[in-house]
C-alpha cells in the first residue's frame, strides 16, 4: 500500500496540480473591485448623512410647531 502511494506520488502526473494563472490579472481585478466598492461605501454615507440631516430637521421643526400651537392655546 505504501509502495503504491509512493509510486503514485512520485511519478510524473500528466496533469497539472495548479492551472496558469495571471496573478497580475487577478491583482489588478481586485484593486478596481475595491476602488468600485470604495466609490459605493462613500455614496452610501453621504446618501445616509442627507437623511439623517432631513429628519433631524423635520425633528425640529415639529418641536417648534408643538410648541407653538401650545402657547397659542394658553
Amino acid at each position: 500500500m505504501i509502495r503504491k502511494f509512493v509510486k503514485w506520488f512520485v511519478s510524473p502526473s500528466p496533469k497539472h496540480i495548479v492551472e496558469d494563472i495571471d496573478l497580475y490579472a487577478k491583482i489588478t481585478e481586485l484593486e478596481n473591485r475595491i476602488a468600485s466598492l470604495e466609490d459605493d461605501n462613500i455614496e452610501t454615507n453621504n446618501v445616509l448623512y442627507e437623511v439623517q440631516n432631513s429628519i433631524e430637521a423635520v425633528d425640529a421643526r415639529i418641536d417648534i410647531l408643538s410648541v407653538e400651537a401650545f402657547t397659542k392655546n394658553v
